[in-house]
């Protein structure tokens, strides 16, 4: 089958990014110096460029963030910037601002960042109209919705597999920026979202009290691979520019055997090269999650948040017992190590941590037990063994080697092949011997010629094709061996890289219409969408919009039918929420499209 699968992974920094490729990633998304939607995950031109020579090496790919809002004043350094980016190496920039299209730009292919709000056919058609190689749909999409899309276009479609959830719309959340001027959509979101609020209702009565009820769980989609990829995903997002390296190394592996089994179940290709052999077994569970949810694939779920707390909560291991002195006991208490992290709910209902100084004889020895009562629940937040083993042994990447041993006249030839495409040989001169001991000559040979230690290499197959048995010294086999690999790398094919010419047009966007919304901050993004036929263009939040009485959220997830409290499409009373500044939301439900829209109800801002 031509279909081709690729796991796309995050890199925070060239080291972040190094180790995806060594798991297993098809391709890197990075952010470039400055502009992308991660303001704090910024990288140099030369470290980018290291990092493409690094990928290009397994034809894995490297996408460069550059997705955020730009004005007049900043598009000229970023038109600079992809010029670099692409002479560097990067092989495809994702983009939200339009403007940056009327710039003239490299030949470097375009990715429509999620925060271009890609949820209906419509709109990813116009992209795929107006030059992108590839759209980014929004992660709030079900099965169907996807398959929708696909039906109506033939652009490459990419979507969020795993990794942490905004609960807004991508591209269409202003909170931020309305209570304190950091612009999500210029990548310094102040998450507003995983902080505390109480919930009232229309007649003032309390529903909720101190609960992060703006805050989802964690995306995973892990079980659903399969489907996504019927449905005509092609490209498999893992969230996480800000993530450390243990969670690139543990996630990455993970999706890489998942999406493997995939493939190779249904007859999937691959675009890069390269196994990973990692020497540790992946575990989702173990690193920074908020609990997981497969979200809205399957249409509306009532439990996707996680109002207790935005932070890692762990693994759950069961309840304590026996309190006293610094320690508890607990069932399975033998799973536990010193320096683990365990977390517990106190009295308060607020989240506690500590570490493990010891366990002996089924009672555990903790640091901080304040507010623990016999019956908590306790959760394994750090395990330290499993962290070690990450981040010690991790992952290399290696290909396929091909060995062809046989006698010629005056010596011996060993002839090498690689999954790259690369052929080399390497002939040895000398008499030729015939084995006294033919079965022990021969085994000689094979182990001597299959030893590739920390070569890029691992051994697929290796021919005897020789006439009789013949002695040979282990170090002329070593020789021959080091010498058919050196040739061997010498014979690397180059890679072409893909290209994109971009001719401008006028394929009519969806609407005549945009308001502050479409998030168009500068002048060259107009004059995009006024060519595409948009007759009326509003400012955007930054540019200096009006958001009084504008909805500063809108989200699929729904406060009332995560409480219990919905309808099914019948029309209901607001609800309000209050932050511990003292300010107050107010919450409108469009339940015909179940669809939550926050406005800013009053208090300082």
């Amino acid at each position: 089958m031509d279909k081709k699968l690729e796991l796309l992974a995050p890199a925070k920094d060239l080291a972040c990014g190094i180790d995806a490729v060594n798991c297993g990633a098809d391709a890197v998304y990075i952010g470039a110096e400055r502009f992308g939607a991660r303001v704090s995950a910024g990288n140099t031109v030369a470290d980018i460029g290291r990092l493409a020579a690094y990928a290009h090496r397994y034809r894995a790919k490297v996408y460069v963030a550059m997705n955020t809002l730009l004005s007049d004043e900043e598009l000229p350094r970023a038109q600079r910037m992809v010029h670099s980016l692409w002479e560097a190496g990067a092989d495809a920039l994702i983009v939200q601002d339009m403007g940056l299209l009327e710039t003239g730009l490299p030949p470097i292919p375009l990715i429509a960042s999620t925060q271009t709000h890609n949820v209906t056919p419509e709109k990813v058609l116009f992209l795929e109209k107006a030059g992108f190689k590839r759209v980014i749909l929004g992660r709030e999409l079900t099965l169907e919705e996807i398959k929708a899309i696909r039906a109506k276009t033939s652009v490459e479609l990419e979507f969020f597999v795993h990794g942490a959830l905004c609960v807004c719309y991508s591209g269409q959340c202003y909170l931020s920026y309305f209570l304190g001027g950091r612009s999500g959509n210029r990548g310094e979101c102040a998450q507003p979202c995983r902080k505390l609020y109480t919930l009232k209702d229309n007649a003032g009565d309390t529903l909720a009290v101190n609960k992060h009820l703006l805050s989802l769980k964690d995306l995973n989609l892990s079980r659903r691979l399969s489907h996504l990829a019927a449905a005509g995903i092609t490209s498999f997002k893992i969230e996480g520019r800000l993530k450390d390296q243990d969670y690139v190394r543990n996630i990455v592996t993970f999706y890489r055997r998942e999406l493997d089994k995939v493939m190779e179940k249904k007859g999937y290709g691959r675009p890069s090269i390269g196994k990973s052999l990692a020497a540790f077994e992946p575990n989702p569970a173990k690193t920074f999650n908020r609990g997981y949810t497969e979200y809205f694939i399957d249409g509306n779920p009532a439990d996707i948040a996680s109002p207790d707390t935005p932070k890692f909560v762990g693994e759950p291991l069961g309840l304590v017992f026996d309190i006293k002195n610094g320690s508890f006991r607990i069932h399975g208490a033998d799973k536990l190590h010193p320096g683990d992290g365990i977390s517990f709910f106190d009295k308060a209902g607020t989240l506690s941590g500590s570490l493990v100084n010891g366990v002996v004889d089924g009672r555990v020895r903790a640091d901080n037990l304040k507010g623990m009562e016999n019956g908590t629940a306790v959760y394994r937040n750090l395990d330290k063994e499993f962290m070690r083993a990450v981040q010690r042994l991790g992952a290399q990447r290696k290909f396929w080697l091909k060995l062809e041993f046989s006698d010629v006249d005056g010596g011996f030839l060993l002839k090498a092949s690689d999954e790259r495409g690369a052929v080399a040989q390497a002939k040895w001169r000398g008499v030729k011997a015939p084995a006294q001991k033919p079965e022990q000559a021969l085994d000689t040979i094979r182990k001597q010629l299959s030893k590739l230690g920390e070569t890029e290499y691992y051994l697929e197959s290796l021919e005897l094709k020789l006439s009789k048995p013949y002695f040979m010294p282990v170090s002329a086999l070593n020789d021959l061996r080091r010498e058919a690999l050196a040739a061997l790398a010498a014979e690397l094919p180059a890679g072409p890289r893909e290209e994109a010419k971009l001719v401008a047009n006028e394929y009519p966007y969806p609407e005549e219409k945009l308001d502050y919304t479409g998030n168009v901050l500068n002048s060259r993004a107009a004059r995009f969408y006024k060519r595409h036929g948009v007759k009326e263009i509003g400012l955007a939040a930054e540019a200096g919009a009006d958001l009084a009485g504008q909805p500063l959220m809108t989200t699929k997830f729904c406060l009332r039918r995560q409480l219990g409290l919905c309808k099914k499409g019948k029309e209901v009373e607001p609800l309000f929420l209050e932050d511990g500044e003292g300010r107050r939301f107010r919450l409108e439900f469009d339940c015909a499209r179940c669809v939550m829209k926050l406005y800013f109800k009053g208090g300082e801002k």
